[in-house]
């Protein structure tokens, strides 16, 4: 499964390098997400996780998006995440990434992410499906769906290493 998902980040990440950031005459336009994503299985070192139930935690992205008239965008997404088991421990990644547009509502991406104050870092491999919202003067403009596939390699002194891969479920609205 890990490897599916590598294969998959390296496939998006070919597909984004050879497509370039169109600009349109106005120059690029600027848009963002918020939402909330919650993790619901992890795999690490040969044991599954059933993290809604065992290690329930909950993420609340934010991104900002810079897109040209072309199918590429840039996406750069902070992500806070409370953890309610454990440690109980609060933490943030910073995640940019580059998002390829297929049509029809749906896009393929990928993010590097970068945990702040841990040891850890990651490519998080992601499908999304938008729909639009056709309310007159709505400061959002979308809402959507997305399958995140994180993969991170944890490095932390002195323990074992360990690269943890996640599904997890994203849901959110865009402007």
């Amino acid at each position: 499964m890990r490897k599916t998902c590598i294969v998959f980040a390296t496939l998006a990440m070919a597909l984004a390098g050879k497509m370039s950031l169109a600009q349109s005459q106005d120059g690029p336009t600027l848009g963002g997400h918020i939402g909330f994503a919650i993790p619901l299985v992890t795999e690490s070192g040969g044991n599954w996780t059933n993290d809604a139930a065992n290690q329930f935690a909950i993420t609340f992205p934010v991104g900002i998006t810079v897109k040209g008239s072309g199918h590429l965008a840039f996406d750069f997404e902070l992500d806070p995440t409370i953890n309610t088991t454990g440690t109980r421990a609060t933490t943030l990644a910073v995640a940019p990434g580059l998002i390829y547009g297929l049509g029809h509502g749906w896009a393929l991406g990928t993010r590097l992410a970068f945990n702040v104050n841990a040891s850890s870092w990651g490519i998080v491999p992601l499908i999304n499906h938008s729909w639009p919202i056709k309310r007159e003067g709505s400061f959002f403009k979308t809402y959507f769906i997305e399958g995140d596939f994180p993969v991170l390699f944890n490095r932390t002194v002195g323990q074992p290493a360990s690269d943890p891969f996640t599904f997890q479920m994203h849901f959110g609205l865009g402007f």
